[in-house]
């Protein structure tokens, strides 16, 4: 099971902003659009960052330990890089609001599911650039 959520897990963390031909934001909006209408509403952000947590949770006691979270970060850079966007330092890359430093609240190097999923109201904000509720490709620009 932890494999097959792996192998889900890489699809919908795929955080690239550019995918080949389709123009910024269009990568994260087909992974993390559930109902397929072009928009990722905060409640698919919540369900899919939901599945990311379970699949690096190798334990499943509703921590990501450091070393989890190391493999979380080397399986989310290795797609970035995969998907041409180097080291993700772009600031509308969605990646960056999974990184450790933006969901480890209380800085102990553990990742709590709690804390992991707090972080999504103000990660999805930061990516709403229009402030419509939803996440477009419109909101990457060009």
């Amino acid at each position: 099971m932890k494999t097959t959520l792996a192998a889900l897990s890489l699809s919908i963390i795929a955080t690239s902003a550019f995918a080949a031909g389709e123009g910024p934001g269009s990568h994260f909006v087909e992974n993390w659009d559930l109902n397929e209408d072009g928009k990722v509403t905060l409640a698919e952000a919540t369900e899919r960052r939901d599945d990311v947590f379970v699949t690096f949770d190798a334990d499943d006691n509703g921590v990501l330990s450091p070393e989890e979270y190391d493999l979380f970060d080397e399986a989310r850079a290795n797609d970035m890089k995969e998907n041409g966007m180097g080291h993700g330092k772009g600031h509308n890359n969605p990646a960056n609001g999974m990184l450790r430093k933006f969901t480890d609240a209380n800085n102990d190097g553990s990742v709590t599911h709690q804390e992991f999923m707090a972080a999504v109201p103000d990660w999805f904000a930061r990516m709403d650039k229009n402030g419509d509720t939803v996440v477009t490709v419109d909101d990457f620009g060009r």
